[in-house]
């Protein structure tokens, strides 16, 4: 075991190495390090058949209890996370559909008119539109149409979009933090532990509430001279585009509205309806896919098959640290550091989870420490709740620190570049690490005294 041990240990570093070198596509590097880990750790150290099947999991998808789970709550998920891969696809069918109608570019335009395009009162706008939009849809989707409006908007407006879209991009991952289904790792978080929509509304939806409040303020705080100048400039709104012009077809508009908003009721509701995750991405992605028959073929080549195959091989290589035991080394660790103090061992879990997410990839560091914080609970006689929502504030807000710590800031600063208004390391971690700082702190002292 000790051989399987090292070698598990050797692929999941060469994995995080390779993804942060980012010069390879990122589910190559895990698909990769996925099969070496089925040849080497499952096959030749281990000579083990059951732990490759175990790990790829493909068997819970034929349970009745992966689509539909009344009164029990998703089971919790070890190896591959199909849960996780099968709502993620149909979120992102949704979305494609979505932005064909022109939705979130008529909601951005509808939001700068309704603040009669005012600097300050857009500026916070944006701040809580990118919020709300990140709780049920994917940040990344989120900040990609809103820094494109964003920074047209701008030079229309004669204004500096910079501080906008920085603002938006901590604002998606805050909003992300809120939901089960706003950031990828809580996805993770959620199916592989069984926790509902509504669970992680009431207590990490608290932590980005009060957090956002405080957001707003330290942010206005900081652009307030920029802001307040901007106001008192005159510009002409008259060349600005009407809402009405970004659809194209107020069928499609309506049909879009409609299926979001059947989605967003099935997510509220699942843990009444024992609808689960699985069966809601399925739902409303074949749901998306009648509707726009005639487009069916042009939605789903635009699915982001890419992100998808890079969660397999994670799943497969994070499987390998588990089977081997390693996992529960880090657990019984973290315990002898903690001394079994539960507010240390939150104040570990959100502070390394922050400081790591804010340099490495969020997404492959909550996939392996759910099964730490399993361990960890279970030899520690601690909730797995309270370690569940230190890990997720800490994976969710501490990528927010630096322009490389989620994909949403890398698609952000990304639009704002490609259009002319570079933001280097220096101006985004000055605005952003401050408000991760804040966030994190808040959310600490949050579970502190709601769970310690």
């Amino acid at each position: 075991m000790i051989v399987a041990q090292v070698l598990s240990m050797i692929i999941f570093v060469v994995m995080f190495i390779l993804i942060v070198m980012d010069r390879i596509e990122k589910q190559y590097v895990t698909l990769g390090c996925g099969l070496l880990t089925f040849i080497l750790v499952f096959g030749i150290a281990m000579h083990s058949g059951s732990a490759i099947l175990e790990t790829l999991n493909l068997k819970s998808i034929f349970e009745p209890t992966f689509w539909y789970a009344a009164g029990e709550g998703e089971s919790a998920s070890t190896g591959v996370n199909w849960s996780t891969i099968i709502f993620l696809l149909g979120m992102m069918i949704m979305v494609e559909g979505m932005a064909k109608a022109g939705f979130f570019r008529w909601l951005c335009l509808w939001l700068a008119k309704l603040v009669d395009y005012k600097p300050i009162p857009l500026f916070v706008g944006f701040m809580i539109m990118s919020s709300v939009l990140a709780m049920f849809i994917d940040s990344i989707t989120v900040i990609l149409f809103l820094a494109a409006v964003t920074v047209e908007l701008a030079r229309l407006l004669k204004i500096d979009p910079i501080p906008m879209i920085l603002t938006e991009i901590f604002c998606a991952n805050l909003g992300g933090s809120a939901t089960m289904c706003g950031d990828p790792p809580n996805i993770i978080i959620g199916t592989s532990l069984g926790y509902s929509f509504s669970d992680f509304l009431l207590n990490t939806g608290l932590c980005a509430l009060v957090g956002l409040i405080f957001v707003i303020t330290y942010y206005y705080l900081v652009y307030r001279k920029e802001l307040q100048q901007e106001s008192h400039e005159t510009v002409d709104t008259s060349s600005i585009p009407d809402p009405s012009t970004a659809i194209h077809s107020v069928r499609d508009f309506v049909t879009a509205t409609v299926i979001f908003a059947i989605a967003v009721v099935l997510l509220v509701t699942h843990a009444v309806t024992g609808l689960t995750v699985a069966f809601i991405g399925t739902f409303i992605a074949l749901l998306t896919l009648l509707i726009y028959h005639k487009d069916a073929k042009e939605l789903l080549t635009k699915v982001d098959y890419k992100t998808l195959l890079f969660f397999v091989g994670l799943f497969i290589v994070v499987g390998g640290l588990e089977k081997t035991g390693i996992l529960v080394v880090i657990a019984e660790f973290i315990g002898k550091l903690s001394g079994g103090n539960l507010k240390l061992m939150v104040a570990i879990i959100i502070w390394i989870s922050a400081v790591a997410s804010a340099f490495v990839d969020n997404i492959p560091f909550s996939a392996t420490m759910i099964p730490i914080i399993k361990s960890l609970a279970a030899t520690q006689g601690v909730d797995v709740q309270t370690l569940a929502w230190a890990l997720s504030m800490g994976t969710d807000i501490g990528g927010s620190a630096t322009p490389i710590g989620a994909s949403a800031n890398v698609v952000g600063v990304s639009v704002a570049g490609k259009n002319g208004y570079p933001i280097d390391w220096g101006t985004y971690c000055k605005a952003s690490a401050p408000a991760t700082v804040i966030v994190i702190t808040l959310s600490m002292l949050i579970i502190f005294v709601r769970y310690c």
